[in-house]
């Protein structure tokens, strides 16, 4: 099958449907970057935002680096109204309000909790040192959680999505250095260490860093469906969700974006645009194609 037929098949499989909201990811999946020309996405989205479809960002990222702060610069208000986005690993949930955003709902901690955040991710820096010899970075500045960089010798430079080989090599060095529970050990340290703080922590991974904090985009995508469905009666099985990290990195493990399948949205329609080979989720269509393939989708509705 060429890619001509490919393309064909994909849009057969997702065209036909009508949904009224779309959960995205930006960067993988919208845009191939967060510094990348974002023209095509914003052209994708203005005819569906016109419609009244409710358009819907769900991306680790901060509001800076969507189209550089400056979304609302590329849609009238009108279109406005009908876009959220719910960024920072479940910190911030933006609306629109007369054509600028506003925060109406966020999860994130004071100071104290934030400082007890920090204080569970130095301390796995230092078992994992200590007991392993493995080196870590951690980066402290998110609002809401820190970043364990578990591959510090990696730079992923402007694209900072998962990428293909990453999986394999994180599992390979923790088996090296005796981590023999590999990336579900980690997640179960951060919980447990969490406890030993106080905290009650969400752990994920994209296979270069482990983020440890009290949200995730579960959360985003949680307040913002319920938020739809109170003010629109949008139902889960109206929803599509889009994304290019499902693809497991250990067993019963997934990417970020498979925090947007949730108890309250599992009857909508979920798509991996990646090209990456492993499992997902059950209710998870793989369909591939990256960007175009996403925007593609964008233009049907």
């Amino acid at each position: 099958m060429n890619v001509k037929d490919r393309k064909k098949d994909r849009k057969e499989v997702i065209m036909w449907k009508p949904y009224k909201a779309v959960f995205f990811d930006w960067d993988g999946t919208a845009v191939m970057s967060r510094r990348a020309c974002a023209d095509d996405a914003v052209a994708a989205m203005k005819p569906a935002l016109r419609k009244g479809k409710k358009l819907v960002i769900v991306s680790g990222t901060t509001y800076e680096n969507i189209i550089g702060g400056r979304i609302q610069d590329y849609f009238t208000t009108e279109e406005l109204d009908n876009l959220y986005l719910g960024l920072g690993r479940g910190a911030y949930n933006y609306h629109f309000e007369n054509g600028q955003p506003v925060i109406f709902t966020d999860c994130v901690p004071d100071k104290e909790n934030l400082l007890k955040i920090h204080d569970v991710c130095y301390q796995m820096h230092r078992q994992l040192l200590e007991k392993y010899d493995f080196k870590t970075d951690i980066v402290f500045t998110r609002p809401n959680y820190c970043k364990l960089d578990l591959a510090v010798e990696n730079d992923r430079g402007e694209q900072l999505f998962m990428q293909g080989d990453e999986i394999d090599a994180l599992r390979e060095k923790l088996k090296s250095h005796g981590i023999t529970d590999g990336i579900e050990g980690l997640i179960e340290l951060a919980v447990e260490t969490g406890k030993q703080y106080g905290v009650a922590v969400s752990a994920t991974c994209d296979a270069k860093y482990l983020e440890i904090g009290i949200s995730d985009k579960s959360d985003n995508t949680r307040i913002i469906f319920t938020r739809l469905q109170k003010e629109y009666g949008i139902q889960a099985k109206d929803c599509s969700f889009w994304g290019d990290e499902f693809v497991g990195i250990q067993d019963h493990i997934f990417g970020s974006d498979a925090f947007m399948l949730t108890e309250e949205t599992k009857e909508g329609d979920f798509y991996d645009v990646s090209t990456l080979q492993g499992a997902r989720p059950g209710k998870v269509q793989h369909i591939g194609g990256g960007v175009d393939t996403f925007l593609d989708f964008l233009r049907t509705l």
